[in-house]
């Protein structure tokens, strides 16, 4: 079940608005494609406002990461799967949440965190920097979950791999669905990538494999 909330609030500042362009604009056309002057006009404000907010679009990326991590990580927390008691069917609800979110243009659903990482690994310390708390992050916030469930179903695993796994495949699903011709075969590519995530984790905890 998706949460009743979007993602993150509506923008109230000129400086909100211009990290909601950047994740529209940057999950669209990436990092390096996107200008200064891209940002203002889609965010409706001045280049005054940007450097009055940021000190460049390096700057504005570092904080983009961050402000995707915080974001999601609260949609997330509050989604109904967090309320499961088992905790492998908690982490199997949070893929059913993204499978579910899953759909639409393929920026739609990719990761801002993940997109800026491929471009500025090595171009950008600050932004690999940044977007290794975001996604990492991310992991950080199952390692809990998994290591109730390693106890619970006594297999021999590490939570925090496990939790670092599951982003692997998250992240790689979404890289491979840009490579599709449409759209549709795009959300296709990745919902099967995370099925098959489920699956493994299914049969990993020795549950019942018809879920």
């Amino acid at each position: 079940m998706i949460p009743n909330r979007p993602f993150r609030p509506a923008p109230q500042n000129a400086r909100d608005k211009l990290l909601e362009a950047g994740v529209r604009l940057i999950r669209r056309q990436g990092f390096a494609a996107t200008s200064v002057g891209e940002l203002c006009e889609e965010a409706g404000v001045t280049k005054g406002a940007f450097f009055h907010h940021f000190d460049s679009k390096e700057a504005l990326g570092v904080e983009l990461a961050r402000y995707w991590s915080t974001s999601t990580s609260g949609f997330f927390d509050d989604a109904p799967y967090r309320q499961i008691d088992d905790p492998l069917e908690r982490i199997l609800g949070y893929l059913d949440l993204r499978i579910a979110l899953v759909g639409g243009p393929t920026e739609s659903f990719s990761c801002v965190a993940g997109t800026m990482i491929q471009e500025g690994f090595r171009t950008s310390e600050p932004i690999r920097a940044a977007c290794a708390d975001s996604i990492l992050g991310n992991a950080d916030l199952f390692v809990d979950d998994f290591a109730e469930a390693v106890s619970k179903y006594g297999i021999d695993a590490d939570p925090r791999g496990l939790s670092i796994h599951m982003q692997v495949v998250i992240q790689g699903a979404f890289i491979l669905a840009k490579t599709q011709e449409t759209d549709e075969r795009a959300a296709a590519m990745a919902r099967e990538s995370l099925v098959h995530l489920k699956r493994y984790l299914t049969l990993l905890f020795e549950k019942d494999a018809s879920r």
